[in-house]
Parts: C-alpha cells; sequence; structure tokens
C-alpha cells in the first residue's frame, strides 16, 4: 500500500500548468527542435535568409555613392525585383521537382557570381547597362524561406498544431532577418567600404545554402513528374495571391514613408530604429502566436487578421498627424507590427494547403513573389504621396492597401480545402 504521504503522479496537462510562463512559451519550440536534423537545417537556412534583408541596402549604398544617384541605384534594384518576380517560381517548380539540394546550390551559385559581377562593374566603373544585367543574376536566388517551410511541413504533415508552431516560427524569423539585415548592410558598408555589405551577404548566402542542402534527411522527397495542377490554378489561390500584394504593399509604403518622415525631421538615420520596432514587434507577436491555438479554421480567421492589421495600421497615421513626433511615431510602429505575424502566419498556411501535392515550394514562393510585387507598387505609391503631398499623408497609403486586404480576404474562404478544421481537438 503506497505511503498517504507520497504525492500522486501529475499528469502532462498538470505539469505544463505548473512551469512558468516564460518556460511555457518556449516548451513548443523545444519540442520541435527535438526532431532529428531540424537544428541543423535551421541554422543553415537562418544563415542564408539574413543576406535577403543585406542586398538592397547594400547596392543602394554601393551604386549610389560610385555613381552619385539614387535614381539609378533604385533603378537597378527595381530592376533586380521585376526579374525575381519572372525568376523565383521557376526556379521553385524545378526544386519541386529535382530536390532542393539539387536546385538550390546551382542556383544559388548563379546569384552570387551575379553579386560579384555587380561588384566589379560599380568598382571598375563600367557602363550602366552592366549594373542592370548583373543584379538581374541575383534572380536565381532560391526561396530560402519557402524551402525551410516545405520541410517542417514534410516533417509535421500528421501534426497540425506542431506545424502552426513551425509557421510562426519562420514568419518570427523571416522579420528577424529582415530588421536586422539592413543594420548589417549599412554597418559594413559604413564601417569598411561600400562594397563590403554585398560581399558579406554572398558568402552568408553560399555558406548557409550549402549547410542547408547537407541536410538531406529533412528535405522532402522530389515529385519529377507529378499531374498536379499549377498552384496559380489551385481553387483560392488567386484570391490569395490578390492578398499577398495588398499587404506587400503596406510593407513597401510603411517603409519609403517613414524614411522620409524621419529625414523630415532631421533623423533620417532614426529611420532604421522605427522600422526595426515594428519588425520586432511582429518578431514578438510571432512566437508568441506560434503557443496558442487559434479557433476555426484559416480561412476564417484571416480576414479577422487582416482587420486587426487594417486598424493596427491607423496608430502610425495618427501619431504623424496628432504629434508630429518620431518617438511616438516608433512606438506606434512597435504596436503596429503586433499584427503582421499572425496575419502573414494564417496566410502562408492557406497557400501551403492550397498548394497542389508535390508543388509546395511553388505555391510558397507565388506567394512571396506576390508580396514583392505589393512591396514594389507600396514604395511606388509611398514615394508620390510623399513628394506631392507629405510624408505625414503617405501613412494613409499602408492604411489603404490594408483596407484593400480586408476587402478581398472574405472571397478567399469560399473555397475550402478538405480538411475540416486546422487544429483537431485534444492535448498537444
Amino acid at each position: 500500500m503506497p505511503n498517504s504521504s507520497t504525492p500522486a503522479p501529475t499528469s502532462a496537462a498538470a505539469r505544463s500548468s505548473l512551469l512558468t510562463p516564460h518556460r511555457r512559451l518556449f516548451t513548443p519550440y523545444r519540442h520541435l527542435f527535438a526532431l532529428p536534423g531540424t537544428r541543423a537545417f535551421t541554422a543553415g537556412n537562418l544563415m542564408a535568409r539574413l543576406p535577403m534583408g543585406m542586398f538592397g541596402v547594400s547596392a543602394v549604398v554601393m551604386i549610389a555613392g560610385a555613381r552619385g544617384s539614387y535614381a539609378l541605384a533604385g533603378a537597378v534594384t527595381a530592376t533586380g525585383l521585376a526579374a525575381t518576380a519572372v525568376t523565383a517560381p521557376w526556379v521553385a517548380r524545378l526544386v519541386d521537382r529535382y530536390g532542393q539540394a539539387r536546385i538550390a546550390v546551382p542556383a544559388t551559385v548563379c546569384a552570387v557570381l551575379g553579386s560579384l559581377a555587380l561588384v566589379l562593374c560599380v568598382r571598375y566603373d563600367a557602363p550602366d547597362w552592366t549594373l542592370f544585367a548583373a543584379y538581374a543574376a541575383t534572380a536565381t536566388t532560391p526561396n530560402t524561406g519557402g524551402m525551410s517551410r516545405a520541410r517542417w511541413t514534410h516533417l509535421l504533415k500528421s501534426d497540425p498544431a506542431a506545424l502552426h508552431t513551425a509557421n510562426s516560427f519562420e514568419q518570427a524569423a523571416d522579420e528577424l532577418c529582415f530588421m536586422l539585415g539592413p543594420v548589417l548592410a549599412a554597418f559594413l558598408t559604413g564601417t569598411f567600404f561600400p562594397e563590403a555589405g554585398t560581399l558579406v551577404g554572398a558568402v552568408l548566402l553560399l555558406t548557409g545554402i550549402l549547410l542547408f542542402a547537407a541536410q538531406r534527411s529533412t528535405e522532402p522527397p522530389p515529385r519529377p513528374r507529378t499531374p498536379a495542377r499549377a498552384p496559380l490554378r489551385a481553387p483560392g489561390m488567386p484570391a490569395q495571391l490578390a492578398v499577398c500584394l495588398a499587404m506587400g504593399a503596406v510593407f513597401g509604403a510603411m517603409e519609403v514613408v517613414t524614411v522620409a518622415f524621419a529625414d523630415d525631421r532631421g533623423h533620417r538615420s532614426a529611420a532604421g530604429v522605427a522600422l526595426g520596432l515594428q519588425a520586432a514587434g511582429s518578431c514578438v507577436a510571432g512566437l508568441v502566436y506560434g503557443v496558442v491555438r487559434p479557433a476555426g479554421p484559416a480561412e476564417r480567421r484571416l480576414p479577422w487578421c487582416v482587420a486587426a492589421m487594417t486598424v493596427l495600421m491607423t496608430l502610425p497615421l495618427l501619431a504623424a498627424t496628432l504629434t508630429g513626433s518620431l518617438l511616438v511615431l516608433s512606438a506606434a510602429l512597435l504596436v503596429a507590427g503586433t499584427a503582421t505575424a499572425p496575419t502573414m502566419v494564417t496566410n502562408m498556411t492557406l497557400v501551403q494547403r492550397r498548394s497542389p501535392e508535390g508543388r509546395l515550394n511553388e505555391g510558397m514562393t507565388l506567394a512571396v513573389t506576390g508580396l514583392l510585387g505589393g512591396i514594389a507598387c507600396g514604395s511606388a505609391t509611398g514615394g508620390w504621396v510623399v513628394e506631392h503631398v507629405s510624408a505625414t499623408a503617405g501613412y494613409g497609403v499602408p492604411v489603404t492597401a490594408a483596407a484593400l486586404a480586408l476587402l478581398i480576404s472574405p472571397t478567399v474562404g469560399r473555397w475550402r480545402p478538405r480538411t475540416a478544421t486546422d487544429f483537431p481537438a485534444g492535448p498537444r
């Protein structure tokens, strides 16, 4: 007969409730990275993903410094963005068909050679057209975030709750890389020499992809011949991509307008800090969102997430209009950023579920292409409003773009995937 003083064993749920809030927050992530091979491929992918936030800033600083023209620098980077929109889905299709390691490595080598060619063209004063050609070659850079999400989808296909946590982590990683990338690029180009940001970014990209591709145990199997329809023709995908386009416009406009607002007040260098706070808010929100279990299907959650994003995007507009203070604006951006990650996680979850079997990388790359196209449109629109009206009025552009995404988002729910719910009942 057991001693009455012996404490009764506690259940897993009871043990979880005894953990501190901070330990409960990170428990699902510890479970993710307990899976064999996940730490290794994540480390390589993060190293390869960091340069995505470095290349644009590095190219602008390098070209504008050498040629004395921000217009030329902007045109070159815009050309690279357009080339990426055309090339990225094709590269992703090859990744799905032949495997990540087989395609990602040569595609990255091509992109790195393009970056090195750009450095040489700038350094040796080559004709302007060579800058466009060199930077366009970098469009073969594979979608590193999409490949990482594809691995999680492959590993966690029977555990939707864990996949939600993985998607949240990936979104937080995106925000972290795009927050640190421009800061690192600015430090390298300002401290050493103008080409340092591009060179370091190229080394990080190639090294990270080689480490990522070497983790073959977690790589999804290639689908050489899949009868599945193209992701663009999948039910609900056109509306999904329209939402991506509108959300991209939010991000592109916010960046340009914030730089202009800070410049008007004589603190242009502080714009990076303000935008970094927005990314930090999104990063923290993404990690927290990964440990909660959202109720209902993602199709129904998406309009609510976009609605929250639209409401919070009015905070920077109000801060700029009512106070004109960069400090207050920075606080508003921090709060506004908390809506970004939950919206993007929900959106990418739908993209993953709607992409035909065997064409997941292509589907996710189409979503990223939509975001990039929106960023370009938002940047152009925000810049026009800043130049012709005012920087303060420019904050109306991201609010308008978010409202447009809100109008489109309910149409996404008209096409329901086969699964009735995202997260089945039962303990996690």
